[in-house]
């Protein structure tokens, strides 16, 4: 989950100590875990689903194979539910991984168990991480969905059409229900679940060789290890980053550690030419340092 440290006024270290935070942090790498611990996940039985609705069987499947991203919200008399899209940010996104359900896109990370038995959803409290937003508006909106999505009852699966995403309905206990879209998550994208690794960013970028882009910028990370118990073990050597991370926005003046996965981009065992090998993808922003 997103770990980020609060920035001080002054731009320097945060005022907590750095047993708290590996306490934290060891918490935090825990519950977003591919492997968390939950209510198993019951496999529905197989049946002849609606002509709209996808096979019971598969719907576990099609659930982690895509992210979900609201597209609108309706109360109980189907009428649009204002609040729950922000003007000018992202929409909640919801992301099914094993037997974990998160939210992302919000102030801070969300995470919860689920269960499902054909189109019955049950999710359970949620946990999240404490940084505390600017923007009252977010925090609100994080608060409503932590209360609401433990109503969750039973959801609805659509498949893609030519001119359409794959949808998503979910009905609450009070009668509500949200329209979600979407769209392929990056193992489905690349054929694989990836690596996991983690990586500091510098705060700054540095000049670098790019044979398309005279005078390129690249990102200079470096390895980072961590104990079980969330504690840092080492790091390795700086070097520079070519490309780029997918879904990291490098702020200058912000030292990063990130939760990246790694994909290959090897088809049929055959490297692309003259690309790069490999696909970065963020998971989750660790930690945050601002830096004068």
């Amino acid at each position: 989950m997103h770990l980020k440290r609060p920035h001080t006024p002054s731009g320097g270290r945060p005022a907590f100590g750095k047993a708290l935070v590996a306490a934290t942090l060891a918490t935090l790498l825990a519950a977003c875990s591919s492997q968390p611990q939950g209510a198993p996940m019951t496999q529905p039985p197989s049946s002849s689903p609606s002509s709209s609705t996808s096979a019971p069987s598969s719907s576990a499947h099609t659930l982690q194979a895509y992210d979900w991203d609201l597209v609108s919200a309706h109360d109980a008399r189907g009428q649009a539910a204002p609040g729950w899209l922000l003007a000018g940010k992202r929409a909640l996104r919801l992301h099914f991984e094993g037997q974990r359900l998160s939210v992302q896109n919000l102030c801070n990370m969300m995470g919860a168990g689920y269960t499902l038995s054909g189109p019955n959803l049950q999710v359970g409290q949620f946990v999240s991480t404490k940084r505390a937003c600017a923007e009252r508006d977010l925090m609100d909106l994080e608060q409503r969905v932590a209360s609401l999505l433990p109503q969750a009852q039973r959801l609805e699966l659509r498949g893609a059409t030519a001119t359409s995403a794959p949808q998503l309905t979910l009905w609450f206990a009070d009668g509500s229900r949200w329209e979600l879209a979407g769209s392929p998550t990056p193992a489905t994208r690349f054929g694989s679940t990836g690596e996991r690794l983690f990586l500091e960013v510098a705060p700054e970028r540095v000049a670098c060789n790019h044979p398309l882009m005279p005078q390129a910028q690249c990102l200079r990370v470096r390895d980072v290890r961590y104990a079980d118990n969330g504690v840092r073990q080492g790091v390795g050597e700086w070097r520079i980053f070519q490309g780029e991370i997918e879904g990291y926005r490098h702020e200058p003046g912000l030292r990063n550690v990130v939760r990246v996965q790694r994909y290959s981009l090897a088809r049929n065992g055959q490297l692309p030419a003259d690309a790069p090998s490999h696909a970065y993808v963020l998971d989750l922003v660790v930690e945050t340092e601002r830096v004068r």
